[in-house]
């Protein structure tokens, strides 16, 4: 124990927008080039997002995020009215957010060290961060228990999110912010279209297994629907996707959803993608908002990729927004009633 304890000993912190002002080296960025340059444009689109008051924006996450420090700017972006709709995976939303809600902690490691005495330690590596698995297992136990106090039957992950933050209401949230909850108080709706693929799908594999006969089960095409229906009821839409993968697909092929329902709807107004991911490989990841304007996906007008990590260009973008303070402006749209009977 006193080993396991050596090498989880300096948790990671999460960087504060409010405590630092990105403006003036943002409005440096605009006169440079390259990455610092397409910061900029995307932090000048960003802007625009919050003060059209017809546009409702919708965050993509993908990628460590939280363990990596990132999760207090999400929870700043919901409660501040700078985010009204979230799609992410598993990972981020369970294993990272409603993790450290439960009381857990990720901490500072090192991407040299022995993984075979980490594996024999039950301690897991993201990089340089570790997870302890023990606490890891709890938060897979404390999903299966939500899911066996939930009817029976098919949820978008939406409504089980929402649940997870009901649980938090009732149990005591056990750490200074998590986005879980935010969302949970705000009315801002989370999404996780693959959301087995992370510390949920070990829970609701124990809770299928314990209730075979009758049990939740996921269904991705409600949440496909229900983004959809946020689509329909919006008048124009934002897009601001850190990474890519499922959460960056979902959101984009909401417009193309619309369509088939014959209730079409503009390409998202306003497009903002911050990834590492080359497009030369064809990867969704790496595919530009330039290509999702040929699917008939995002419009050009206002579209900017910044090819950067996100440790790095999300505070510099959340904080610039922040401080121009266009969200004081903004009403709560509480995209969760749409949803509630």
């Amino acid at each position: 124990m006193n080993k396991k304890k050596n090498f989880l000993r300096k948790p990671v912190e999460h960087i504060d927008i409010k405590t630092f002002d990105a403006r003036p080296i943002i409005n440096s960025f605009a006169s440079m080039a390259f990455q610092a340059r397409n910061i900029s444009v995307a932090a000048d689109i960003y802007d625009r997002m919050l003060s059209d008051q017809d546009c409702k924006i919708i965050l993509t996450l993908s990628g460590s995020l939280f363990s990596a420090g990132l999760k207090h700017i999400v929870a700043d972006m919901i409660d501040h009215n700078m985010v009204d709709c979230i799609v992410s995976t598993g990972a981020i939303i369970v294993d990272q957010d409603f993790f450290e809600a439960l009381g857990f902690k990720h901490y500072i490691g090192n991407p040299l060290v022995d993984d075979m005495e980490l594996q024999e330690l039950a301690i897991d590596r993201i990089y340089d961060t570790y997870i302890d698995e023990d606490e890891l297992r709890i938060c897979d136990m404390t999903i299966a228990k939500i899911a066996d106090t939930l009817p029976h039957r098919p949820h978008s992950s939406r409504e089980f999110i929402h649940a997870m933050g009901v649980y938090l209401e009732k149990e005591g949230l056990k750490a200074e912010r998590s986005v879980t909850y935010s969302a949970y108080k705000k009315g801002v709706p989370i999404f996780v279209p693959a959301f087995s693929d992370c510390s949920a799908g070990f829970g609701l594999v124990y809770h299928q297994w314990k209730n075979k006969e009758e049990h939740l089960t996921i269904d991705s095409v409600r949440d496909f629907r229900e983004l959809t229906e946020i689509k329909i009821a919006a008048k124009d839409t934002g897009i601001i996707m850190i990474g890519g993968g499922v959460p960056k697909n979902f959101t984009q092929d909401i417009v193309v959803a619309t369509d088939i329902l014959g209730k079409e709807k503009p390409m998202h107004k306003y497009a903002i993608q911050i990834t590492v991911a080359d497009e030369r490989d064809g990867g969704l990841s790496g595919s530009t908002l330039k290509e999702a304007c040929s699917w008939g996906k995002v419009d050009l007008k206002y579209q900017q990729m910044v090819f950067g990590e996100a440790t790095i260009t999300l505070p510099l973008l959340a904080s610039d927004a922040f401080h121009r303070g266009a969200w004081k402006k903004r009403k709560p749209w509480e995209a969760s009633r749409l949803f509630m009977k």
